[in-house]
């Protein structure tokens, strides 16, 4: 069986995970509510305040299914409850953000600002104080859209390996190159 699949999603107070005909899994919490299609060979059952999946065979593809729709389940319950965050960081001289709403303005060294649009669903907040790098911080409860923009976000401008100027994950590490004068 599988590590992952075998563990059942435990349900907070306060959510409630239903489960429709067509296999569609919706969880409503009080952060909001989400909803996934199922692969059909995937059985999913709510029980005693548990979502338990399960597979029809042990063949590779259901093995992988079995998983992945198990992590899923777990990530929309946690996004109901607690939401996701994702901060960025902008480092390098001129590089500014700012938002109106949802829309995000951003100098990164380009001859043009660049206006990007988040999602309606999830929360954008820029951070510039003097003497640090400008921020951005993306909130909301669907992981994967977090992930994604964020993503999207980086390769604007990624972060070069040697001076590691770029759009960089808040904590993420580079590994840096010497320059010209290692060669000698």
């Amino acid at each position: 069986m599988s590590r992952i699949g075998k563990q059942p999603v435990v349900i907070p107070t306060g959510v409630t995970v239903t489960v429709s005909s067509e296999n569609v899994v919706t969880v409503k919490g009080p952060k909001g509510e989400l909803k996934e299609t199922v692969d059909r060979d995937v059985t999913v059952t709510v029980k005693d305040g548990e979502v338990l999946l399960a597979r029809p065979t042990d063949q590779i593809r259901h093995r992988a299914m079995h998983g992945l729709y198990r992590s899923l389940v777990g990530n929309m319950v946690k996004g109901v409850t607690e939401g996701y965050k994702k901060d960025l960081e902008l480092v390098g001289v001129g590089f500014k953000a700012a938002n109106t709403g949802n829309v995000l303005d951003l100098a990164l060294g380009y001859s043009h600002n660049i206006i990007f649009e988040i999602p309606k669903e999830l929360k954008v907040a820029t951070l510039t104080e003097k003497g640090q790098n400008p921020k951005i911080m993306l909130e909301g409860i669907d992981k994967q859209l977090i992930g994604q923009v964020a993503a999207k976000l980086r390769s604007l401008r990624k972060p070069e390996p040697y001076k590691g100027k770029g759009v960089k994950y808040a904590g993420e590490i580079l590994r840096r190159k010497a320059g010209k004068a290692a060669g000698k």
